[in-house]
């Protein structure tokens, strides 16, 4: 039974479909915030502005290209797939010195950004391996 069990576990993690839908979960909060800033383009803009990024718009369509990009390359698993990842992941650590300066802050503040740093790695680990396994 338990030969059984993991047979079909087996089965499942090397269905191709799974890794797409992995891929579309790992990703959501890319594509989620590229989408929000396409559809509200001043919003972009004006997040940009509030992170000292100049010229705000053109951080706000590069930003769009990258999240929306690499996921797309990621989610379909092309052969570009790892290009996807990285990009992701090196936007990823990008965003913490500049829109997650725990070490600037104080109590509370620091400490929820701190998380939110740690959450960005894990993440980061993630798209490692998503790469990989594209």
């Amino acid at each position: 039974m338990l030969s059984s069990i993991s047979k079909r576990l087996e089965s499942l993690l090397r269905a191709r479909w799974l890794y797409h839908v992995g891929a579309v979960v790992l990703t959501f909060m890319f594509w989620g915030s590229g989408l929000s800033k396409l559809m509200d383009f001043n919003m972009a803009k004006g997040e940009m502005a509030h992170f000292g990024l100049n010229p705000p718009a053109l951080f706000a369509v590069l930003t769009i290209i990258v999240q929306l990009g690499g996921s797309l390359l990621l989610i379909t698993g092309s052969r570009f797939a790892w290009l996807g990842a990285g990009a992701l992941a090196v936007f990823t650590l990008l965003t913490i010195p500049v829109a997650h300066r725990f070490w600037e802050l104080q109590g509370d503040m620091a400490f929820l950004e701190k998380m939110f740093v740690f959450e960005h790695i894990t993440v980061v680990g993630g798209l490692i391996l998503a790469g990989i396994a594209a």
